[in-house]
């Protein structure tokens, strides 16, 4: 206990002595230990520092055990061969993993937590925030720089965060700040609100992770004073309650407010009925965090069960932007019937800176009263935090009660937004050494939007939008766990559509990331190497998302206004990699989408015409247009969100008396696992399909052609669209057709017209294994002879169509491919044909087939 108080002193010897200093009425600090308490009996007087160590009036130590009726034993403190007042020499402090404390200020060991330590008791864990949140508002953070050891630790051993938060988003909630926390002390994950409403997939999903796998004994929620996300969900509830009606969703923010509606609701009827709006708000703060805890009890199993054991507690909380200080509030007081729930899981898975200092505003932390940050300054201001954090120099100081209070007074204006990963040694505002008010942060597991876009996206478009926030930040990490571990759950094949949990669906969803990556890398790829580079392919695909689903956030990426960039933390060294935009942003700003799948889904935001479904009575698509249906669709399907409703009677009678307009013609294969109306989300009479086996011409040139005709002519179609699909077992027989030597020349003497089929195909397969080479595995040469047949029948209809290749040519109709994806249920857009602009100038009027009968040979 004496040798524990000595490195107390050496560790921070001039902070002590002006600890002291300022406390006159200070008299006793207070070690706990895992098997006894030591209480040390401080006398009043002046501390002073001595060349050999500090000097200080002779304390006195009560020794004692927890719980145990022995007198307790009180001992004097005096370094050995000393007098009264004692020096005690530095140069006797051992080394200690515990916490000092007094009257709520404590000292936190010097090294990060990695998995090689135990985890605390949850009452334990809970006890380490209240020490860390002390320690902020006294404005006394221990945890202030990390090092390239910490970090190393980290790498190699992995996380053990003793806690995850259920924070907001909101720049002025720094969670690691809040509890002077180190990197790997806490899993965090963030969104507008700490609301379950849309994002529940992802944020119940990263909990299971992170009490399952990293063993986290704590789950807090904390909510926080004066949160823009509650307070205009009230505001939207009582205009409504004032017969201000309510218009369906048109954004995702507005989304989110609306799924915030029952908070209010419930807050005002807790409260009189002459409470005012302010007070309705601030009340449904409270209301929303115990929301929150019911909702993680409701739909959890896995949490559930952890909490049932004892091996895991829910808390809540609320932050006080103006103190700093966070009020804790317990357990839900309905934590008991909670526990009762057989559900398991949640409902939609069942689917500038200037000689290195910064500029941290007029109050010396960022407000809105100061300017805004343009995009390219904003990642000026992101890249040197970045650097600063990195080499163990960084500028972001203690706040005090004036920061706070301007922090309250005028409201946030953060430069940046970021999405990140909720794992716990990727502190977002520690690795870009930011101050509260600065960076508005999401957080998930694997900082994806496969399940909460909802969420994701009407938090992005509340930063960009009131707060005007200028730069959108998508950012992995190195070692990411939650996509190391869709990564070998893809590997493995495990696509079974039992989910046994959120965490299950998360991992399942982020299947298409690991297999964009697979394809990306040459043949023999490891499984390590698969999942690094799928998360470069993750931050591309969640930014694409944002794009593709946001009309907020595409407008202002197209006007300039905002910019989004991507980047990976580097857990071994610190350091960012800044990856600049997607590179498939200027074909995915012409989206036309205005919500995610799940706030489409529960808005019911999608026309399908003016009787409800797609009849010759409505407006023509155009081929832009068509394309977008079916990108849209195929998300939709991918993602378990259909929309696809039931077709009644009325419905039917208007196809029959209207007749049809399918806005896309689809030439697919017949194989069972590719229904195509399923696959595009699609109503009848939105797509007029041909099939055979292996969507191709080689035997039904006349029926195919003269159907497509049909199509763009009478029924006025403006898109065409030849899709194969992976695993397609006829290309892949006319590929071992062809690997084992079978002639064209000997399709006459065949006594099967399969046999025919496949050997017409085997050009494909001999065209595949020619571009190839040698080294080609079979699998490899049927995987790229389904794209080259996609290519294929589109070059066969622009040669031998001369109607087809005419209205190509005058860009009335559009001539595209795609490739679905067996295993993820997405496909692949592969565009026009490379040889479309040679193939336009042919002459040829008829198929080959209907050619020979038009002659008479």
């Amino acid at each position: 206990s004496c040798s524990a108080f000595v490195l107390f002193l050496d560790r921070s010897a001039s902070a002590f002595v002006r600890l002291l200093s300022a406390m006159r009425h200070f008299q006793f600090f207070q070690h706990a230990y895992p098997h006894g308490v030591a209480t040390l009996q401080y006398p009043q007087g002046a501390v002073t520092q001595h060349s050999l160590g500090f000097v200080c009036p002779t304390p006195t130590l009560d020794v004692g055990s927890v719980g145990s009726t022995q007198p307790v034993q009180r001992q004097p403190i005096v370094a050995a061969g000393s007098q009264s007042p004692a020096i005690i020499p530095r140069q006797q402090a051992p080394s200690i993993q515990h916490s000092w404390c007094d009257a709520g200020i404590a000292v936190r060991p010097p090294n990060v937590r990695t998995a090689k330590d135990p985890q605390p008791v949850p009452e334990e864990a809970l006890k380490l925030l209240k020490l860390g949140n002390a320690r902020y508002v006294a404005g006394t953070p221990q945890a202030v720089s990390t090092d390239a050891g910490m970090r190393k630790a980290l790498f190699d051993h992995g996380q053990a965060p003793y806690a995850a938060i259920v924070g907001c988003a909101d720049s002025r909630c720094p969670v690691d700040t809040v509890f002077d926390a180190r990197p790997g002390d806490l899993f965090v994950l963030r969104n507008a609100g700490n609301t379950c409403t849309h994002a529940e997939g992802s944020i119940v999903g990263s909990l299971e992770f992170c009490v399952a796998h990293l063993k986290s004994s704590l789950i807090l929620v904390m909510g926080h004073t004066k949160c823009g996300a509650i307070h205009a969900a009230t505001k939207a509830y009582l205009d409504g309650q004032e017969g201000v009606d309510a218009a369906p969703a048109s954004s995702a923010l507005e989304g989110l407010l609306s799924g915030l509606g029952s908070v209010a609701h419930q807050a005002a009827s807790d409260l009189d009925k002459s409470a005012n709006a302010q007070a309705i708000a601030e009340h449904a703060i409270e209301v929303n965090v115990f929301n929150t805890i019911n909702f993680l009890l409701q739909f959890s199993q896995v949490i559930r069960a952890k909490v049932q054991h004892g091996e895991v507690q829910i808390h809540g909380g609320i932050y006080d932007l103006e103190t700093g200080a966070v009020r804790f509030l317990g357990r839900s007081p309905k934590e008991a019937a909670f526990l009762s729930s057989q559900m398991g899981m949640p409902p939609t898975m069942s689917g500038a800176s200037g000689n290195g200092l910064l500029m941290r505003g007029m109050h010396g932390v960022r407000t809105a009263a100061d300017c805004s940050v343009n995009p390219k300054d904003a990642l000026k201001l992101l890249q040197a935090g970045n650097q600063r954090f990195a080499s163990g120099s960084p500028l972001a100081g203690r706040t005090n009660l004036n920061m706070r209070k301007a922090l309250v007074d005028f409201g946030q204006a953060p430069h940046a937004t970021i999405i990140g990963c909720a794992d716990s040694r990727c502190p977002i505002e520690s690795i870009f050494d930011a101050m509260p008010g600065e960076l508005f942060v999401l957080r998930n597991a694997g900082n994806t939007c496969t399940h909460a876009e909802g969420s994701m996206v009407g938090s992005l478009e509340f930063s960009i939008g009131p707060l005007k926030s200028k730069l959108i930040l998508v950012l992995g990490h190195t070692k990411c766990g939650a996509v190391h571990g869709a990564t070998k759950m893809y590997l493995d094949t495990k696509r079974s559509t039992e989910r046994g949990s959120a965490l299950e669906a998360l991992l399942h969803d982020l299947g298409c990331v690991a297999q964009d990556a697979q394809a990306q890398l040459a043949r023999g790829a490891s499984a390590d190497e698969i999942a690094e580079r799928a998360i470069k392919v993750n931050v591309f695909h969640t930014m694409n998302f944002l794009l593709k689903f946001s009309k907020i956030v595409r407008e202002k990426v197209r006007d300039g206004e905002i910019e989004l960039h991507g980047g990976i933390y580097d857990l071994t060294t610190g350091c960012v990699e800044f990856l600049g935009q997607s590179p498939l942003q200027a074909e995915v700003l012409e989206s036309r989408t205005c919500l995610p799948p799940s706030i489409a889904v529960a808005s019911g935001n999608v026309s399908r015409g003016m009787h409800g479904i797609r009849t010759s009575a409505d407006e023509i698509v155009l081929p832009a247009d068509a394309m977008r249906l079916l990108k849209e669709g195929n998300e939709r399907f991918a993602v378990g969100q259909p929309m696809t409703g039931k077709v009644d009677s009325s419905m039917r009678r208007a196809l029959v008396e209207h007749g049809q307009a399918p806005h896309t013609a689809v030439v697919g294969c017949a194989d069972s696992r590719v229904p195509i109306d399923t696959i595009f989300d699609a109503m009848p009479g939105e797509l007029f399909v041909l099939r055979n086996a292996g969507n191709t011409c080689t035997h039904a040139e006349g029926s195919i052609a003269g159907s497509l005709e049909f199509c763009v002519g009478a029924l006025k179609t403006r898109l065409i669209f030849v899709l194969g699909h992976t695993k397609c077992g006829a290309v892949a027989g006319a590929t071992q057709a062809f690997l084992s030597g079978m002639k064209k020349t000997e399709k006459h003497t065949s006594g099967s017209a399969l046999d025919c089929l496949l050997r017409d195909l085997s050009d494909v397969a001999g065209q595949a294994s020619q571009e190839l080479g040698s080294d080609a595995s079979t699998d490899d040469i049927v995987a790229h002879s389904i794209r080259l047949n996609v290519f294929r029948t589109m070059n066969f209809l622009l040669k031998y169509s001369a109607h087809i290749r005419d209205q190509v040519r005058m860009g009335e109709l559009e001539l595209q491919g795609g490739i679905y994806h067996l295993e993820t249920g997405r496909v692949e857009f592969l565009g026009r044909s490379p040889a479309q602009h040679v193939l336009l100038s042919s002459d040829s009027k008829l198929p080959p087939s209907l050619d020979l009968q038009s002659t008479g040979a």
